[in-house]
């Protein structure tokens, strides 16, 4: 609703990242958001009311322009427009499956190279006892990645950065993320996340397809590039933000699909997790553009890789279990770990959030950020140094699954097993532990694993790379929860366990802990275990450990947005807030504009301050529409004035004002000229008529009601008269959350 004066309002080709900003303007005043996380703001750099973040428009804007528009269609339109709704959603399943495939193949490819490099360098120097050298090269392997990853987020495209998956989240709740959706974010996004897995960094590359679908979809969906100033002419009608939603709901669902091999999975995860607004029609064809995500990956890779047969159903391939019975005694030791996964969880999150406030406190300059992506890249290197070269865990040689098997100081025909968990991706580490049989791991090397790879994996995620949290929240996951059924077995020898069904526990717990979701992550694991009959302990454990997690702090998606204060609207109210109405949350006094203004006053009220919706008036001062801040601007850019109606009457159509989208012009490029300051403005024909409006003693449960059932960007409050008294944002929710 309001941007400090001056500014324009955030458009995606602002060159700053304002998520960036949000973060940088934590520090130094100890305050609570939400439940029990401590964050740092620094009051005088606090940005009023999250007033870096505006909204989308959700709300179509039905004004005779519009209506005009849907007079001159065709009989047969909605079925074309519907036909190309469905092409869209199928080729975004497809787009966003060759993506998935170019970076599988990147990392896979680098990724060999580097290992066997490594291998052949522990083998020739292990005889002399000089293990310096391949410290180095592991090192510099790790580092020269990285340093490529960290320049393109840190110099290039800062919203690349992570995962991505808490600002789609944003977005699909009606919030403008600048440059989100762009292709020269893909771009890097695609760069980013590979170099970051090449690097050795403790993340992995499925949480990133999730913004990498999320943009395919918005860039499909609109038959244009504004990037490279193309306009193909095509799919004009889907270039408004309600529209555009909904195909960035099925681009991450996608992603999913995509990333773990399960379209029921992306589907659901959608759901639960990221978008704000459903209905029957959307879930279909999300599904369908999952299916198709799916299929297409499977077939590339498939092919790619010589596998007979559709064996690649996605990215991270956790190979198919054996059928895992359960008996009734194990039930309570999976609603144990369950608890241990949502401790442990609720733990990372809050050091997570602690490490990365410091790091928007004192690491501010561009230089200090990749500079802090390759200390970490080092330390990686240097923990997986040390455990390898002190710990002499030697595993006979046999049918296990060793890509890189390493000798190290074991006999002959036989691999160090610390070794083999470093000297491959982060993927292949999760399934070794899923399938190595009984006695893979000593106890004490396993254990030293998880308790360096936690940490690790928390300094990490934070960092100025495009990088995933679902990989290495599983590999903890899976480390602590195989150490938990040797340790069972230990105890209880006559009992036959099987530990790759333990680590399999261990990994939802963790991951559920960090996360919080349930019935998503369920389906996901299913999917990519193909093991039906295990779902009863997975949502076990994933509901036990949402249920303590929760008692301590929220997910890491949530608690980001709440650190970086994004005016998002949660699913339901606090009760505490049922006392309030509208007159306690509104803003006033507001500004109006009447139906037939002044061009010279339209100018000089978007000119003095950054309100993006403004409630048109009659002379007595009666609600009569609404008109937003972009429609304005195209209106004097355009010169849409009374005194010229007879030269644009018959020129000016929906089409004028949906072919600035998205990139809306900034009122600073408008030249209003001494002869056309007295020109008049008649706002009828662009307004929208009759908006949603309010009495100032609504309810604010009734008003949070309409905005999330809507997706309401404005909200007028009015008298016993019609007159406007007030306004109400989707901000001035995040006001009353915070006190």
């Amino acid at each position: 609703k309001m941007l400090p004066k001056g500014k324009r309002e955030p458009e995606e080709s602002d060159e700053e990242n304002l998520l960036a900003t949000a973060e940088e303007d934590l520090s130094v005043e100890h305050v609570e958001i939400n439940t029990q996380i401590p964050v740092f703001i620094r009051p005088e750099r606090q940005p009023p009311e999250s007033s870096i973040y505006e909204s989308l428009d959700y709300e179509v804007i039905e004004n005779d322009l519009w209506r005009e528009d849907r007079e001159k269609r065709p009989r047969n339109f909605e079925t074309w427009k519907d036909f190309f709704r469905w092409l869209i959603f199928v080729s975004i399943g497809v787009s966003t499956a060759l993506i998935a495939c170019l970076i599988n193949i990147l990392i896979d490819q680098f990724s060999d190279l580097k290992y066997n490099f490594l291998k052949h360098s522990v083998d020739s120097n292990v005889i002399n006892g000089d293990l310096a050298i391949p410290y180095i090269y592991w090192m510099i392997l790790n580092m020269i990645p990285v340093l490529i990853g960290s320049i393109l987020v840190t110099y290039v495209e800062p919203i690349a950065g992570g995962s991505g998956i808490p600002q789609v989240k944003c977005y699909l709740n009606g919030i403008k993320i600048p440059r989100l959706i762009r292709i020269k974010t893909l771009a890097v996004k695609v760069v980013g996340v590979a170099t970051s897995v090449i690097g050795g960094l403790a993340g992995g590359k499925e949480g990133p397809m999730i913004h990498s679908g999320a943009i395919v979809a918005a860039g499909i969906s609109q038959g244009k590039s504004t990037t490279f100033n193309m306009d193909f002419g095509v799919l004009r009608y889907f270039r408004d933000d309600h529209e555009k939603r909904d195909f960035v709901v099925g681009g991450a669902a996608a992603g999913v699909a995509a990333a773990f091999g399960a379209p029921i999975g992306g589907v659901i995860f959608s759901l639960e997790e990221v978008a704000s607004f459903w209905n029957q029609s959307l879930i279909w064809r999300t599904m369908v553009a999952s299916v198709i995500s799916s299929f297409t990956l499977n077939i590339v890779l498939s092919t790619y890789y010589g596998l007979s047969g559709l064996v690649y159903p996605g990215l991270f391939n956790l190979g198919k279990f054996e059928p895992l019975p359960f008996t009734y005694f194990e039930l309570p030791i999976f609603v144990c770990m369950g608890a241990m996964g949502g401790l442990l969880g609720a733990l990372w999150n809050s050091a997570n959030i602690k490490l990365n406030v410091f790091r928007a406190k004192y690491v501010r300059w561009k230089w200090g950020k990749v500079l802090d992506c390759l200390l970490i890249a080092a330390l990686s290197a240097t923990f997986g140094s040390i455990l390898m070269f002190t710990l002499n865990d030697c595993k006979p040689l046999g049918n296990d699954p060793i890509k890189y098997p390493v000798q190290l100081f074991c006999e002959d025909n036989e691999y160090n097993a610390v070794a083999a968990l470093w000297f491959q991706t982060p993927e292949a580490s999760v399934k070794s532990l899923f399938h190595d049989p009984t006695g893979s791991h000593k106890i004490i090397s396993l254990a030293l694993f998880v308790l360096i790879y936690y940490p690790l994996s928390c300094l990490t995620f934070g960092l100025n790379v495009s990088l995933g949290i679902f990989i290495p929240m599983l590999l903890v996951g899976a480390g602590w929860g195989r150490l938990t059924g040797m340790t069972i077995s230990s105890i209880f020898p006559t009992v036959n366990l099987h530990p790759g069904k333990y680590a399999l526990i261990g990994a939802a717990a963790q991951l559920g802990g960090v996360l919080r979701m349930t019935i998503s992550l369920s389906v996901i694991l299913i999917e990519s275990t193909g093991n039906i009959s295990f779902a009863f302990p997975l949502i076990v454990t994933l509901i036990t450990a949402k249920w303590v997690g929760d008692y301590f702090n929220e997910g890491i998606y949530d608690t980001q947005i709440a650190v970086w204060r994004v005016p998002m609207l949660p699913w339901s109210l606090d009760p505490i807030f049922q006392k309030l109405n509208a007159y306690d949350i509104m803003k006033t006094p507001v500004v109006t504009i009447k139906l037939r203004e002044k061009a010279r006053y339209i100018h000089d009220i978007l000119k003095n301050n950054s309100f993006n919706g403004f409630p048109v008036v009659d002379e007595q001062g009666c609600l009569r529409g609404l008109i937003l801040r972009w429609q304005l601007v195209v209106i004097l850019m355009r010169s849409l004035y009374v005194e010229k109606k007879r030269f644009w009457e018959d020129e000016v159509s929906i089409e004028t004002f949906r072919n600035e989208y998205p990139r809306y012009p900034a009122i600073n490029e408008v030249k209003l000229h001494m002869d056309k300051v007295d020109y008049t403005v008649d706002l009828k024909m662009f307004m929208k008529p009759s908006p949603h409006s309010i009495t100032k003693d609504t309810s604010v449960p009734r008003i949070f009601q309409l905005f999330r059932a809507l997706g309401l960007r404005h909200l007028p409050v009015v008298s016993v008269k019609n007159e406007v008294v007030g306004i109400i944002t989707r901000k001035d929710f995040l006001k009353i959350h915070n006190h």
